[in-house]
């Protein structure tokens, strides 16, 4: 069941994140990636050159995911591309049944394996979501009339729910659900109660919001977010219980089940990001009867 689907008949719904490879063989994604999580997922999102790192292209992976029967989420940055290329390839991917958007600005090139390469940004992704929008009504961001039915898109953005000061988060959140967002995912959780905070927030946003899951693979992983991932913050407790552990994978599971619980009542779905853990989510899902 796609995300519009899924919410239209009021489901909590669940999604998941999938790498294209640094290469031309796609296979290996839907086999280790989507296919331990088939039938349990809303919506597959396929990374787009994630950290600036050179790789097959997410509309290549969703090409993939739709021949093998499964919903992608194209994710679309705007770093690599000018509004020419932004607006061609969201067209391209609706001639191809991907209507399923998450817009982002992107991380910078120097982070990347290509710190050399020329970043664009002619657009940042406020402004590509109301891009989308236009060509949903079926213009483009010149004005100019579409041929032919317009794409049927359903556009996502991202939050950083722990960001510190928070409030330009949520100042931007608002315009980019006034841009067209139709859904929010975001960054990864690991504190229910403030979650809860930044729900209260931004409660009568209108718009379904998905809480970021991301499972720990060890306590050095856990430090290296505190450190170096803005906004995420993994409690004391949860590294402890990880560099403890003589089973980290079972820790990890029974980790992620309670963060599930604590999440599931404050928000419309759930969004991980398994990072090669895919078939462990599946093992969470049914821990947590999703």
């Amino acid at each position: 069941m796609a995300i519009r689907d899924a919410l239209a008949a009021g489901k909590f719904v669940v999604t998941t994140e999938v790498a294209p490879p640094k290469g031309c063989h796609l296979d290996h994604m839907i086999e280790a990636e989507a296919e331990p999580l088939r039938g349990r997922v809303d919506g597959y999102n396929v990374t787009d050159l994630q950290s600036a790192a050179m790789r097959a292209s997410s509309f290549a992976g969703c090409l993939k995911l739709k021949q093998a029967g499964l919903d992608p989420v194209m994710q679309m940055v705007c770093r690599d591309r000018n509004r020419l290329s932004l607006q061609s390839e969201l067209l391209s991917a609706a001639a191809f049944g991907i209507t399923e958007v998450l817009c982002l600005t992107g991380d910078y090139t120097t982070l990347g394996d290509h710190p050399d390469a020329m970043p664009v940004f002619d657009l940042d992704s406020v402004q590509l979501l109301a891009t989308a929008r236009g060509l949903r009504e079926g213009h483009d961001l010149a004005g100019n009339e579409l041929e032919g039915d317009p794409p049927d898109l359903l556009l996502g953005c991202v939050v950083n729910p722990g960001a510190v000061p928070l409030e330009p988060q949520i100042m931007k959140l608002r315009k980019k659900v006034a841009a067209g967002a139709q859904f929010v995912q975001t960054q990864a959780v690991y504190d229910p109660e403030k979650f809860a905070e930044f729900m209260r927030q931004v409660e009568g946003l209108g718009v379904p919001i998905f809480a970021g899951i991301v499972m720990l693979k060890s306590a050095g992983m856990a430090k290296y977010m505190n450190n170096n991932v803005a906004g995420v913050t993994v409690p004391d407790e949860m590294i402890e219980r990880m560099k403890k552990a003589e089973d980290k994978v079972a820790t990890s599971i029974e980790i992620t089940v309670e963060l599930v619980k604590g999440l599931q009542p404050l928000c419309q779905g759930l969004h991980f990001m398994p990072l090669g853990w895919n078939k462990h989510q599946a093992t969470v899902l049914d821990e947590v009867g999703l």
